[in-house]
């Protein structure tokens, strides 16, 4: 339970990563809007309402192709006897 502990906040200071024991700044905010009850910034609703008026066309589904076939094995030549 040291510098080479990954999973504690001295080992993961060291390495420079993040998780559940020290979560990353992005995942701070996350977690404090969460427990805020309060939901992400108006930009979705807005683009929400883009989406409506806007309708992606429909993707056809790829036609699948057959593999190439490989070329047939040269055969040896015959044994002269």
């Amino acid at each position: 339970m040291g510098k080479g502990d990954r999973k504690s906040k001295k080992g993961k200071r060291r390495l420079g990563s993040s998780g559940k024991s020290r979560p990353s700044i992005r995942n701070k905010r996350r977690a404090a809007r969460k427990a805020a009850g309060t939901a992400k910034p108006a930009k979705k609703a807005a683009a929400a309402g883009k989406a409506t008026a806007k309708k992606p066309a429909a993707k056809k589904p790829a036609a699948s192709k057959a593999a190439p076939k490989k070329a047939a094995a040269k055969k040896a030549a015959p044994k002269a006897d």
